[in-house]
């Protein structure tokens, strides 16, 4: 987009899923159901960038089982796909925290970067020691500064930690209690998370230092009625 005095230099924002392919995974067809929501989020969360003038969206994905590990790097958000994962092995949450936390500092992550947005998928407790793990996470800058969305998959799910994850007690997990209700919150954080993410109140004379640096919508009402329930 050109204004009056030049071209708007767009910022970078960073979108992480964070992914539970642990074994229990497998139970119920939830790596399944995971693998095809993202996919279906996918056009959306281009169509929704189209119309971002302020950031440019690079996406990136790691997973974590027995130990974690990146399978998608940064990737704009025009030329990212998603190649389905299985599931197996352990809940190694804290792996995968202090992995994530490797890459939010400067460099490299850029001073003039949007918050990062960081969504964490799981479906049941951590195996390792997932509190010093997200203790790093949280003595990066970008780590206390990201805004961080959790989806607990199924009943099981470890809300407390999810929870914590978050940081923000005006925020709670997300329940999916079946895979239209994890398609449809997969869809919201792809689209209106990110959406709101471009416009951080730090940007804004009013804002009062407060611990969320974003205003997040509300997210969709729980489906209800479905037969398949996890």
């Amino acid at each position: 987009m050109t204004l009056p005095g030049g071209e708007i230099s767009k910022r970078e924002l960073h979108f992480i899923w964070i992914v539970d392919c642990s074994g229990s995974m497998r139970d119920e067809g939830k790596i399944q159901a995971l693998n095809y929501a993202i996919k279906e989020a996918i056009p959306h969360m281009q169509r929704e960038s189209e119309n971002n003038i302020q950031a440019n969206l690079l996406i990136s994905a790691l997973k974590f089982s027995t130990g974690a590990q990146w399978i998608i790097p940064p990737t704009m958000v025009n030329e990212f796909k998603w190649t389905d994962i299985e599931a197996k092995g352990e809940t190694d949450l804290g792996q995968a925290f202090l992995l994530l936390s490797e890459i939010l500092h400067i460099p490299p992550m850029t001073e003039r970067g949007l918050p990062p947005v960081l969504v964490l998928l799981s479906d049941g407790q951590p195996t390792d020691n997932f509190k010093d793990g997200l203790d790093k996470l949280l003595s990066e800058p970008w780590g206390r500064k990201a805004i961080r969305v959790s989806i607990a998959i199924g009943e099981d799910a470890n809300t407390d930690i999810l929870q914590r994850f978050i940081g923000d007690g005006e925020r709670q997990p997300l329940l999916a209690r079946n895979p239209e209700s994890l398609t449809k919150y997969i869809k919201w954080v792809s689209t209106v998370v990110q959406s709101a993410s471009a416009k951080p109140k730090s940007q804004q004379k009013s804002y009062d230092g407060s611990i969320s640096n974003v205003d997040i919508p509300k997210p969709p009402e729980m489906i209800s009625g479905a037969t398949d329930v996890w």
